[in-house]
């Protein structure tokens, strides 16, 4: 076992509204209710891993960011540094009963407590004391440049007190509307982060990386392997703090189906996980946000890249049968 990390994860808590059946608004059916958003849902895996882990936010003090919050207590995480200000819980709406494709997705973001958060803020000396890691997403820097600048100060305080930075190159093209793309901001933002997590789109998309725009779902695991390694290279190179860098590869063939594997990279190996597969989905939302929990166990908890990589698809991969965004500590 390494030294165990004290884990800051940050983003905006959000509920989700999920339909019961195909369509979200018809006569007579309800609504699914559940706290989420990406950064929750890594803090809800590490906590019920045990991982010594706090949440910050930014949400309005009222019963029902109140009982989003105490769901994450619940599952052993932190929520006491979370600001508690404005007026507006971000929301999010499924319009499917288990998230089937992307374009389901409608978001109610703007004007959320977190989203009108400033620079200067948050304390990010006083916050970030006694933690040895920070997480954050591209989700927060989409929203708007104060937000992006949020994040920056965020990243040069975690720098300077010598944490670990962690990323997920999450990328909703609808949060990017503010006039800035993804290679505006995120470039100069990901040069702190010692961990990157994504896929090679959105390495391309964010960070500039090449892609070959030929590859599909036909492409083997085997190419694809190839093609994250090539990839993980130049983000090295590009990114000389970034020590370790996973990818995600997902694919549906209908809505029950999904075949899930991950690689796996420092600038010295590449690893491959086991290719997982099965036509029994249950709620695909949340699963790379399992991923990314499960990248951070197995970083915290073996030298192995192996078993660090197959550590996060397992964790990944088990979300697909749990309803709701937050995994129930499968690993």
């Amino acid at each position: 076992m390494l030294n165990q990390e004290n884990i800051l994860v940050f983003g905006e808590l959000l509920l989700r509204f999920s339909s019961t059946e195909d369509q979200f608004i018809s006569k007579n059916h309800t609504v699914s209710l559940f706290p989420g958003g990406s950064e929750a849902n890594v803090s809800a895996s590490l906590g019920q891993w045990n991982i010594p882990c706090a949440y910050v936010s930014c949400v309005p003090d009222n019963a029902l960011a109140n009982n989003a919050l105490q769901a994450l207590q619940d599952l052993g995480v932190n929520t006491t540094k979370t600001v508690l200000q404005g007026s507006r819980l971000g929301l999010y709406f499924l319009l499917s009963a288990n998230g089937l494709t992307s374009g389901e997705v409608v978001y109610d973001r703007k004007f959320s407590s977190f989203s009108s958060l400033t620079p200067g803020t948050i304390d990010w000396e006083k916050v970030l004391d006694g933690h040895t890691w920070f997480h954050w997403t591209a989700l927060t820097p989409a929203l708007s440049e104060n937000m992006a600048a949020v994040c920056k100060e965020a990243l040069i305080a975690a720098r300077k007190k010598g944490l670990k930075i962690s990323v997920d190159l999450n990328y909703r093209s609808r949060l990017w509307d503010y006039g800035k793309q993804p290679i505006d901001v995120m470039p100069e933002l990901v040069a702190y982060c010692d961990v990157i997590m994504g896929n090679i789109w959105a390495a391309n998309k964010m960070l500039g990386i090449p892609v070959d725009e030929k590859l599909d779902r036909q492409t083997s695991p085997e190419d694809y392997a190839i093609h994250a390694n090539a990839s993980a290279k130049a983000v090295f190179n590009r990114f000389p703090q970034c020590k370790h860098i996973a990818n995600t590869f997902r694919f549906m063939d209908n809505p029950k189906h999904n075949l899930f594997y991950g690689t796996y990279h420092t600038p010295d190996n590449n690893y491959i996980s086991s290719i997982l597969e099965t036509n029994e989905v249950v709620d695909r939302i949340g699963s790379g946000d399992a991923f990314m929990a499960g990248l951070i166990y197995g970083l915290t908890s073996s030298n192995d890249g192996q078993e660090i990589i197959d550590k996060a698809t397992s964790s990944g991969y088990k979300k697909l049968f749990v309803k709701g965004d937050f995994g129930d500590g499968s690993i």
